[in-house]
């Protein structure tokens, strides 16, 4: 571990002595894919908790089509026109 350690010390003092256009762009090669990796990771597996929990968002949209296509009917047959007044 205090290999891994050093060598990051070391890694980040040379990013830290180059001039700022080097910097960002080692920033941009290497961190910004990097954080999309973890974060797609990271949702994959929050998708997968949440499915297993049973609260799936796609399963929960289809539950709510259900349930607006039994009121439909109901509220469109309720449903007064009102009259504008015009003539």
């Amino acid at each position: 571990m205090h290999r891994i350690a050093g060598w990051w010390d070391g890694f980040e003092l040379w990013i830290a002595g180059l001039p700022f256009l080097p910097q960002f762009l080692v920033v941009l090669v290497g961190i910004v894919p990097i954080s999309f990796a973890i974060a797609f990771a990271l949702d994959r597996a929050l998708r997968e908790v949440m499915r297993l929990l049973g609260r799936d968002r796609a399963e929960a949209e289809a539950i709510a089509a259900a349930e607006a296509a039994m009121l439909a009917p109901a509220a469109v047959a309720i449903r007064v026109h009102a009259k504008s007044g015009a003539r």
